[in-house]
């Protein structure tokens, strides 16, 4: 892709010096996936101040047909971020926390903000905002909102779509859209803010959010079990979801914990032995002191049921940041075990087992002696089922990689599930998901894309 060089100058001169780079040390560490599996190229890269600044830069590449990639932390994993000669918008300088307003449990935030800020900000003023993964230091509320995230406390509090009443963006005619309402109900047309939240920027590039906040909970525990199987997993949550305190619940696998113990630095098993299953379990109440003992009812109904061989009870918060970091470092783990397929599946609650189950026997009869991992919420059915390298094989594990990965798809629509529970689709995923798209729903897909982006100008790599 080819950019005329009167369109480059436009869209310098519309942001002034300091708002555009075509620096190749500059622009350099946008073009890399973290995984490094993507590499991307750009002429020019956008840093606009304001949504105005956006507004601006997006009507010149309308008028022109200059394509767009945007981009926030880029810390996505489908490569939906990394552009193809597009002109690359970064929102890395909105970066204002407009308002916490705690009377009506929002914050407004621009694009660019990390989770972890948003976090910070809500608890400065005695509120809490609930999305938590692992990258939360560096991912931005942009790009969550654009793929719909989940991450941990999905359980209780839902994904992105679920935590924000209002969005402003900038649509692809460069037409700023101020849509940052903090009504909690609202029926008075189409709701845009849906659209936008897991389109990937296709419909358009957002600048800000409100979100909504919640009361601090005042107790907390985290506990870290042993058990025998995933079916096990998913009757002790069954019994967990009795007590109403329960915010986090994740699985994993033995195979995936010990790439962690063996990987990542400083990291111990809390349990005396080895176990086929773990869930690292969170609950939250309220009122102080409350949530550990919730939490050791739990625990003790998992042991009489024999749902549970073992479990740690962390003692205080550093015990609970060393239980949770056995989780979330689980793809820092996989990272240097080479090649992988690597799987964002959702699948009903009560199919969850039987895809572990099947889709091990399956992996392995398309790559035999490749290490198959799985983890994950339970809570919400997404597991990340990943397939890692057998021994000397890298390249070939590469290659077969769109093979493996459209059986456990298939296998996974079999069940009723999606090929993208929160990562969303990107460049990876998006022509494979038309495989299970009905007729009907791509061409509603494809009449409002041309609806808002006639000339295809916002990610156009990206969904149908």
């Amino acid at each position: 892709m080819t950019l005329a060089a009167e369109t480059l100058d436009r869209l310098k001169a519309a942001l002034g010096p300091d708002g555009w780079s075509d620096d190749p040390t500059r622009i350099a560490p946008k073009l890399v996936e973290w995984r490094g599996r993507w590499r991307g190229e750009t002429p020019l890269l956008l840093l606009p101040r304001t949504a105005q600044e956006v507004a601006l830069a997006v009507r010149i590449c309308a008028e022109t047909g200059a394509a767009v990639t945007p981009q926030g932390g880029g810390t996505g994993l489908v490569g939906g971020q990394i552009p193809q000669g597009e002109v690359l918008f970064s929102t890395e300088r909105l970066r204002a926390i407009r308002e916490v307003a705690p009377e009506d449990d929002v914050v407004v935030v621009e694009a660019g903000v990390t989770l972890a800020e948003v976090q910070a900000a809500a608890a400065a003023a005695d509120r809490f905002f609930p999305l938590s993964l692992a990258s939360e230091g560096t991912a931005t509320i942009g790009g969550l909102l654009s793929t719909n995230a989940g991450g941990t406390a999905v359980l209780r509090y839902g994904t992105m779509r679920d935590l924000a009443l209002g969005l402003e963006a900038v649509l692809p005619n460069g037409e700023l859209w101020s849509g940052l309402s903090r009504l909690r109900k609202n029926v008075s047309g189409y709701d845009l803010k849906q659209l936008l939240i897991g389109a990937e920027g296709t419909l358009g590039l957002i600048t800000a959010a409100t979100l909504k906040l919640f009361p601090v909970l005042r107790s907390r525990a985290v506990a870290f079990a042993g058990l025998r199987s995933p079916d096990d997993a998913l009757r002790l949550l069954a019994r967990a979801k009795v007590e109403g305190a329960v915010e986090a619940f994740e699985l994993m696998g033995r195979a995936s914990l010990g790439l962690v113990l063996k990987n990542i630095p400083g990291a111990r098993d809390p349990l005396a032995e080895a176990h086929p299953w773990y869930v690292l379990i969170e609950t939250a109440t309220a009122a102080p002191g409350e949530a550990g003992p919730a939490l050791e009812r739990i625990l003790a109904a998992g042991l009489e049921t024999d749902l549970l061989q073992d479990a740690v009870l962390a003692k205080s918060e550093a015990e609970a940041r060393e239980l949770w970091a056995l989780r979330e470092n689980h793809s820092a783990a996989q990272k240097p075990e080479g090649e992988g397929w690597k799987h964002d599946i959702s699948v009903p609650l009560s199919r969850m087992a039987e895809f572990i189950q099947r889709g091990t026997v399956l992996a392995l009869q398309l790559a035999p002696g490749a290490k198959v991992t799985a983890f994950g919420h339970v809570g919400d059915g997404n597991v990340h089922f990943d397939v890692l390298q057998p021994p000397g094989k890298g390249a070939a594990h590469a290659a077969a990689r769109e093979e493996g990965s459209r059986a456990l798809h298939d296998l996974a629509h079999e069940l009723g599930g999606s090929l993208s529970a929160e990562h969303g689709l990107g460049v990876l995923k998006s022509t494979e998901a038309l495989r299970y798209k009905s007729e009907a729903e791509v061409a509603a897909h494809r009449a409002i894309r041309a609806a808002l982006d006639p000339r295809r100008i916002m990610n156009p790599r990206v969904l149908f």
